[in-house]
């Protein structure tokens, strides 16, 4: 993506006058050379800001994820990770809700495009890697920390893209942001390394429990024996 400003008008006419005649024409019948004379710019105008008709239909991304990986560089040895890559991908939803007249269009867009539906899957792919690499550095100390990693920055990608799948199907209907608030917090009920998917101590993780079932006036002594030859030392 060019180094020019993410946001301005001769962007923004460039987008507009190619999802005009996207929706009129048809992506496949749309060239460049039409959406330049459209929008009232020449040829270069359009390369400036976008290397290929494909990168129009995604003006935002490339900035979108120049700020989530800022975001994560940003965060402190403290900050907990599966929380702070849930915000990061909270601000992506925010993307597609600022805006969602362009943002139902794309959508129905890439469903009709075979080509488009590619090239998302491909943007897609670039929010999990780099949310994954940074888990990877925060979960280095863990034994399961590379599998862990991978596995919670695949699950925040797919609770964001299951709530923006149902909002751009209704048609931009509801709240996105608080609909993914919900689906985030699944995943960190499910991921939080204090609940159930924690991995045990490594001093305790191959302790022995043993339970012993006996009468309540049972003397103690025929407990401990019980016990001792439940452990194997009677």
């Amino acid at each position: 993506m060019s180094t020019s400003p993410a946001k301005s008008p001769m962007r923004d006419a460039l987008v507009a006058a190619a999802f005009q005649l996207f929706l009129e024409r048809g992506y496949e019948q749309t060239t460049v050379d039409d959406i330049v004379k459209t929008a009232g710019v020449g040829r270069r105008s359009f390369f400036r800001y976008f290397p290929s008709k494909e990168d129009v239909v995604f003006p935002d991304h490339e900035q979108a994820l120049s700020q989530m990986q800022a975001f994560l560089a940003a965060s402190a040895d403290t900050d907990d990770p599966l929380v702070r890559v849930c915000e990061a991908t909270r601000q992506v939803m925010r993307m597609y809700a600022d805006n969602p007249t362009f943002s139902v269009q794309r959508y129905r867009l890439t469903r009709e495009v075979n080509g488009l539906r590619t090239y998302e899957l491909s943007v897609v792919w670039r929010y999990e890697k780099t949310l994954g690499d940074y888990l990877r550095t925060r979960f280095a100390d863990r034994r399961d920390g590379t599998l862990r990693a991978n596995v919670v920055a695949a699950a925040v990608v797919a609770a964001h893209n299951h709530v923006l799948r149902s909002w751009l199907r209704s048609g931009g209907q509801g709240d996105p942001l608080a609909e993914v608030d919900r689906a985030l917090q699944f995943v960190r009920d499910t991921w939080d390394p204090a609940g159930a998917g924690a991995e045990p101590p490594a001093d305790r993780a191959d302790e022995d429990v043993v339970v012993v079932i006996t009468r309540r006036n049972t003397p103690m002594w025929r407990v401990v024996r019980e016990m001792e030859s439940s452990l194997g030392d009677g």
